[in-house]
């Protein structure tokens, strides 16, 4: 009989439709070919990117040339614009502002045909610390209230250029869906004087049936809603409101974590298009008691059709539980 099962942190149902019958080895697809053509973002091709705002690895060489490791230059084509003011505006019931934030792209690897699920371990730690180093760069600004850190990869996923990077977008506003889980896990902790998310943590690792793997600081498991097949969930064991409040030698730990759960997937989807999502606190609310930073991981395997659009449920074939046994027994 199909499950419905409620997310705890923000109250969504999700259909969990076990008569749908899909296997996790159901959602293994061929590989996807190179594209090929012209890259802008492979080394030779600096100058058709915007000026650099950083980059690792370069060793005092000039900026915007060749011999880095990851680099990030803001975004060709922005969805914001850095210059300008907010301009608050309000036309009779509707209000407006300026476009106004920051969008930069994370080149992850000069190397073309890299992924995140073939890199090694050191690379990774670097694209993970690029991220906390622009975050803590961009909250500088006082326009800027959240930043939302993501990567698409494959054209399922919205990558409209295969080589390897994520993507950043600074807003002059909280985004509705965080507020969204904020104020779901301000509700649990006021109700129960805990974090929903360290109770996930604990029940996850007590359980063990949801966790795909764990290390000392640490633990990926598919989430008990899922809203798709094999959605994944990277959090950390302590307590930590804001990604940039980790421990030096948490972002290593991160790495080799992490690395190893977009291996498992890799191998077990076929490497499939797939979105992660960077959840962390608002840059002007740095340590609270009820909000804990995560991952979020969902592979492309289902569409969202008319039902999930008009009922704000989701249909997952495959129980997270099974997601989680075929990623375990991965061999890697």
């Amino acid at each position: 009989m199909p499950e419905l099962r409620k997310d705890p942190i923000v109250g969504r149902w999700v259909i969990i439709s076990k008569e749908r019958g899909k296997r996790p080895s159901d959602f293994c697809v061929e590989r996807t070919a190179s594209r090929g053509g012209f890259c802008p973002f492979c080394p030779g091709n600096e100058h058709t990117t915007p000026p650099e705002v950083m980059a690792y690895g370069r060793d005092g060489g000039r900026p915007d040339g060749p011999g880095w490791t990851l680099r990030v230059t803001p975004n060709k084509f922005p969805a914001l614009v850095i210059e300008g003011n907010l301009d608050k505006q309000g036309e009779g019931l509707y209000d407006k502002m300026n476009g106004i934030g920051a969008h930069e792209v994370i080149i992850e690897s000069p190397q073309h045909n890299d992924t995140l699920a073939s890199i090694s371990v050191k690379k990774f730690a670097e694209v993970l610390q690029s991220y906390r180093d622009r975050l803590i760069d961009l909250s500088r600004d006082t326009r800027f209230k959240y930043i939302l850190v993501f990567k698409n990869f494959g054209e399922k996923a919205g990558a409209s250029l295969e080589h390897t990077h994520s993507q950043l977008i600074a807003l002059p506003v909280v985004p509705e869906l965080v507020v969204e889980e904020l104020n779901g896990a301000r509700e649990y902790f006021r109700y129960k004087e805990r974090c929903v998310f360290c109770d996930i943590v604990r029940q996850e690792l007590m359980q063990g049936s949801r966790v795909v793997t764990e290390n000392p600081h640490f633990v990926a498991v598919t989430p008990y809603a899922p809203r798709s097949p094999f959605e994944t969930w990277i959090l950390p064991k302590r307590h930590v409101t804001s990604y940039v409040d980790m421990w030096p030698d948490e972002y290593w730990s991160l790495a080799q974590l992490f690395s190893e759960t977009m291996k498992r997937l890799d191998l077990a989807l076929c490497g499939c298009s797939y979105n992660f999502v960077l959840h962390t606190g608002p840059l002007r609310d740095r340590e609270l008691d009820y909000y804990h930073w995560h991952f979020e991981i969902m592979p492309k395997l289902t569409l969202i059709a008319g039902f999930e659009w008009g009922s704000g449920f989701f249909i997952n074939p495959t129980p997270p539980e099974d997601a989680a046994k075929y990623l375990r027994e991965v061999q890697l």
